[in-house]
């Protein structure tokens, strides 16, 4: 049994519920939006129930940044003080550069192990990733092994998902591959996914049930007869839509576990209000 102690380390955007957040010791460092000329704190200055009333009447949209390096360094240093080495899962550095902050501050605490992993994904297709990481650290694993059971979730979880609008993530620029699709973005309801880390089109449908079924034929295509392990429900201020598919994803596919996973002011921002994603990952 090893006997480091191994902190888990992820951004604000992995929306991990707060229960499996606590249990498993995950710490958070907060992305900033920009509104307004005004900065706040990911989940911290502004909770998403009050960002996203003001988000459906507001004439103006906010913006995103990562952490400042010296914000990193901070960080990591007060996790060093209670660990052995640090892992650090965030989200995806084709669509963020808060990888590029973590790196440069790595760099800053040459004493102290640290190992940033790019997950390739934001909202809980990152959050299973830093979930799995966290499993590993409190099995005792090896650093080298909590950073191998988050390469390997990377490689095994799925992130769909369904946006009203492709308004936001278009003003944005997390668009990706899916751009080709803005000109008709009034008329479908595009089903998205990750794909190298970027934001891509994989189907449209006319209305959001068709989307919404389309997306749970993906996902069943996608386990390829396996089982679903565990599921997250990712919803923008949409919690009926969420309730329903979660009960469509148990009684398809009766994964061991559904999370309800709230969505951060920083992915609502990009994705907008009734976004309706799923994260699972099959049997191994």
């Amino acid at each position: 049994m090893n006997l480091q102690k191994i902190i888990i380390v992820t951004d604000s955007s992995a929306g991990i519920p707060d229960e499996l957040r606590t249990k498993l010791d995950i710490c958070v460092i907060p992305l900033w939006l920009i509104w307004d000329n005004e900065s706040y704190r990911d989940g911290v200055d502004i909770l998403p129930h009050t960002f996203y009333q003001r988000l459906r009447t507001s004439s103006t949209l906010p913006s995103s940044t990562q952490p400042a390096v010296e914000e990193f360094r901070e960080f990591f240093q007060n996790c060093s003080r209670e660990s052995d080495a640090i892992v650090s899962v965030l989200a995806s550095s084709r669509i963020s550069g808060t990888v590029d902050s973590a790196l440069a501050a790595k760099e800053l605490i040459p004493d102290h192990p640290i190992r940033v992993v790019d997950s390739n994904f934001t909202a809980m297709g990152l959050g299973f990733i830093a979930v799995a990481a966290a499993r590993a650290a409190a099995s005792g694993r090896s650093l080298d092994q909590v950073v191998g059971a988050a390469e390997k979730m990377r490689e095994s979880v799925h992130l769909l998902f369904v946006v009203d609008t492709l308004e936001y993530l278009h003003k944005g620029g997390r668009i990706g591959g899916a751009k080709r699709l803005f000109g008709t973005a009034l008329n479908i309801k595009p089903i998205l996914h990750f794909d190298q880390g970027l934001i891509q089109p994989l189907s449209q449908a006319r209305t959001k049930k068709k989307a919404v079924e389309q997306m749970l034929n993906i996902a069943a295509d996608r386990l390829a007869g396996s089982g679903m392990v565990e599921a997250a429900i990712v919803n923008v201020d949409c919690p009926e839509e969420g309730e329903a598919l979660a009960k469509s994803v148990k009684d398809r596919f009766n994964p061991s576990m559904i999370y309800t996973s709230y969505v951060s002011p920083v992915v609502g921002t990009h994705v907008g209000p009734g976004t309706l994603g799923l994260a699972f990952y099959p049997e191994s």
